[in-house]
């Protein structure tokens, strides 16, 4: 069968040829038909990521959507055999169904970046609706998700925080209440970041960034003087893997950190946030910029740094 073939962890993905699965008793035969290149896909295959698989050749791919051999269209994750081939094997509880309005690309780009904020916040932060809520880093596709997410489950104030000034009216157009320039002086940003923290009472951080703007938020809620207890999520590490942390910060406030992915929430529970966001889909009117590539192409699509949600369509 056709698919994509990591052979090299320093080296894109190359289209190849490889054995058709062979089901088990409890296995489903899935024939996907979209499957998108996150950033989570690109450090498995590159063994960067703690769950990689170092064990060459082997089939890239998290997540996707196909068909059953019923014709049932579902949403599967967490293949062992990964989804960007012509065939996977799953089984059923690593299956959602597709709504019936929401086309193939559409519902293959939305599932992982969505799931990150639901999850996060309902299995980690515990969200209540009114709470007000921080996306740290949300300009990329899953923080746009999260600020939408964000609001259709009732959140009080929305703060967006991206490094480019010229994401604001975009990220406001999405449902944020306010917007944050990470791209300034240190100590101007933790004096920007109490001041939202004082007049909007934070209750929850997601945080796609970690690195510096994670610790000006840190400091930030350290020298303020919060009652409220404030549930810091980390969901990604994009302006890198390590903070400076005061272990007085822990100590003066009523402060909750926590991650939220792979491991912290079960798959089970990530299935059924994935399943949370098909379905919210088109009530929430969810936006999601895609840019699709043939699977024959995997290698070109490997290298597309576009803004785009990169997703390789597979089959006819």
């Amino acid at each position: 069968m056709k698919a994509a073939l990591v052979t090299d962890l320093n080296n894109p993905p190359v289209f190849g040829i490889t054995d058709a699965p062979t089901p088990q008793a409890d296995d489903l035969l899935v024939y996907p038909t979209a499957s998108t290149i996150s950033q989570l896909v690109r450090a498995k295959a590159s063994g960067r990521h703690y769950s990689a698989n170092l064990s060459l050749p082997f089939v890239p791919g998290v997540d996707g959507v196909g068909r059953l051999a019923s014709g049932e269209r579902v949403f599967f994750a967490f293949p062992p055999m990964g989804s960007m081939a012509e065939q996977t094997l799953v089984k059923r509880s690593q299956c959602v169904a597709v709504p019936d309005d929401l086309d193939d690309v559409t519902a293959a780009a939305l599932g992982n970046p969505g799931m990150s904020s639901v999850a996060a916040l309902q299995y980690r932060a515990g969200f209540k609706s009114g709470d007000n809520v921080l996306i740290n880093g949300a300009a990329g596709a899953s923080g746009r998700l999260a600020i939408q997410i964000a609001r259709y489950l009732g959140a009080g104030k929305i703060i967006a925080s991206a490094r480019n000034a010229a994401e604001e009216s975009s990220l406001l157009a999405l449902g944020a209440d306010e917007f944050i320039c990470l791209a300034q002086p240190h100590e101007q940003l933790i004096a920007r970041l109490k001041e939202s923290m004082i007049q909007s009472g934070i209750d929850i951080v997601l945080d796609y960034l970690w690195g510096t703007p994670a610790a000006a938020i840190l400091t930030a809620a350290a020298n303020t003087a919060m009652t409220n207890a404030l549930k810091f999520v980390n969901i990604g590490s994009l302006a890198g893997a390590d903070i400076p942390l005061n272990a007085s910060i822990l100590r003066s406030k009523n402060l909750q950190l926590m991650g939220s992915g792979l491991g912290s929430v079960s798959n089970a529970a990530l299935l059924y946030c994935i399943g949370q966001v098909l379905q919210m889909a088109r009530p929430a009117g969810l936006q999601i910029a895609t840019h699709t590539m043939p699977l024959e192409q995997v290698s070109e699509a490997w290298q597309y740094t576009g803004p785009e949600r990169l997703v390789l369509t597979i089959g006819s």
